[in-house]
């Protein structure tokens, strides 16, 4: 799984954006994209092949704005990223870990959950001393869902 935000990640990310019938611009930014994804994959009905990229894609820019080796973020069954300075490991389980499930995990990101309620409710499991990804989460300004049709406003 890629660590970063990488080119090829993002043609995955615009790919399964067109699969989907998500309207894009041309000149979508790569994390506006992720965004876009991310917000797709909430969607009840997503496919699994949508989530899994929604978190893997998230994982990565998150691992690409807070780069380190001392706390390993999980979200099984889909990716896990190293994120966060400080002491690297090289073996055996990291000094810090994070592991919380796929639709947790895009909510976190989005923002629809806050990270210490998710928490305290046990939706997320954190252990070491940078196991708080409160600084870091949500990944952008909190994703709304568009209105269901009939919706009004």
């Amino acid at each position: 799984m890629p660590s970063k935000l990488n080119p090829a990640l993002v043609r995955r990310v615009r790919l399964a954006l067109a699969e989907a019938g998500a309207t894009t611009s041309a000149n979508l930014g790569a994390e506006d994209a992720v965004a876009l994804l991310v917000r797709t994959a909430l969607d009840p009905g997503a496919a699994p092949k949508l989530v899994k990229l929604a978190v893997r894609a998230s994982l990565a820019l998150l691992a690409a704005r807070a780069p380190g080796n001392s706390l390993e973020v999980r979200v099984p069954p889909f990716g896990a990223v190293q994120a966060i300075e400080g002491p690297r490991h090289t073996r055996g389980t990291p000094p810090g870990v994070v592991e919380t499930s796929p639709d947790v995990w895009l909510r976190l990101a989005t923002g629809g959950t806050a990270w210490g309620q998710a928490v305290s409710d046990g939706d997320v499991q954190a252990s070491g001393t940078r196991a708080d990804l409160s600084e870091h989460l949500p990944l952008w300004p909190r994703v709304v869902p568009p209105p269901s049709p009939g919706t009004k406003l």
